[in-house]
This record gives structure tokens, sequence and C-alpha cells, in this order.
């Protein structure tokens, strides 16, 4: 699986990942930016775990992306 990570990742791949990536940030700059009105709703607590899980599933996401590989036309 690690052999993958150094090879072209597909275009279809980097679409996803890029798209997490910036889905995890709009949403983690987003609570960060609306922090004092979202304390209203959700604890201090519970907010710093929602903008550090948002941050940590986009760049996961991100990273993930990068094993997969474009197949190769063997030929014929």
């Amino acid at each position: 699986m690690t052999s993958n990570y150094w090879k072209p990742t597909p275009k279809k791949w980097r679409k996803i990942g890029d798209s997490l990536l910036a889905a995890a940030t709009i949403l983690s700059i987003g609570g960060l930016w609306q922090f004092d009105n979202l304390k209203d709703i959700f604890s201090a607590e519970e907010l710093k775990y929602m903008i550090i899980s948002s941050i940590s599933l986009g760049v996961i996401g991100k990273f993930l992306t990068n094993f997969f590989k474009e197949e190769s036309k063997k030929e014929e």
C-alpha cells in the first residue's frame, strides 16, 4: 500500500482530497469566526472538539488520497 504513495494520484482522487480539505478548512474557519455566537449553543469544549475534528478529517482525507495510483494501460 505504501508503495503507491509516490506514484501519480488519479485526477478523481485529487479532486476528492482537495474537496475534503477545502470543506474542512471552510468549516473550521467558520467555527472560529463565529465562536462567540456558537458558544451560546455549544460549550467551549464541544466547539474545540468540532473544530479539531474538522481540521483532522480534512488533512487525513487529503493525505489518504495519495495512496491511490493511476492505472497503467498494458500494451497488447
